[in-house]
């Protein structure tokens, strides 16, 4: 009211007020009945009374003793029980029977696995192209067997060569020449079993020619 201005309403009709029943609903208009399901059977009389008299031929012992002995046996549910004492569980769907060993497909790789173990092997393969061919192209020489032998048990002999030296040290360090001599041979060391490391690491070797 403050911004718009007083409320402009229509002001009801003092002739439209509530009327008595209005807003009840009304029902729909009555019709005849008519049936259309037929009617059940009359109740017997008391005076009437059942045929009596009929008898049958078949022999129901005979029957019923060929349908037992031609029928097929009825298997026991599988179950299992706990305890002694304990109460009886229904066997197949506890898990402790192995269905999924006896399935079609139980233990075959899957077909999207085969085709991820392929595309892998072919990703591999053409690494290993691309490997060889930057190779050639650096002309580096892949060393033997023999020759990766020969050059670890070298470098093992150096390593001994230098840890005799070290240890034939003296224990008190007291001067400078001394204490420079005891660092070079703890880094040749160092470097000498980093070498022997990689060699023993990596089975293939290659050297840039120069």
């Amino acid at each position: 009211m403050k911004t718009m201005g007083p409320a402009k309403l229509e002001v009801p009709s003092p002739k439209d007020f509530l009327k008595k029943h209005s807003k009840e609903k009304t029902l729909p208009p009555k019709k005849k009945f008519e049936r259309n399901e037929p009617r059940k059977p009359p109740v017997p009389l008391r005076t009437d009374h059942p045929v009596m008299g009929i008898q049958s031929e078949k022999n129901f012992i005979n029957t019923n003793a060929a349908d037992v002995i031609m029928g097929v046996a009825k298997k026991p549910k599988p179950i299992y029980v706990d305890k002694r004492t304990g109460d009886k569980h229904d066997l197949e769907t506890s898990g402790l029977v192995p269905k999924y060993i006896n399935k079609k497909g139980y233990g075959v790789t899957p077909e999207y696995i085969r085709k991820r173990n392929e595309e892998v092997k072919k990703a591999q393969e053409e690494y290993d192209n691309y490997i060889q061919e930057n190779l050639r192209e650096a002309a580096m020489k892949r060393l033997s067997d023999e020759e990766r032998e020969a050059v670890l048990q070298g470098l093992k002999k150096n390593w001994e060569e230098v840890h005799k030296e070290f240890q034939s040290l003296s224990v008190f360090i007291d001067s400078i020449p001394k204490k420079i001599r005891k660092q070079k041979l703890e880094e040749k060391m160092k470097q000498l079993e980093h070498d022997i490391g990689v060699l023993e690491k990596h089975k293939i070797i290659y050297i840039a020619n120069k």
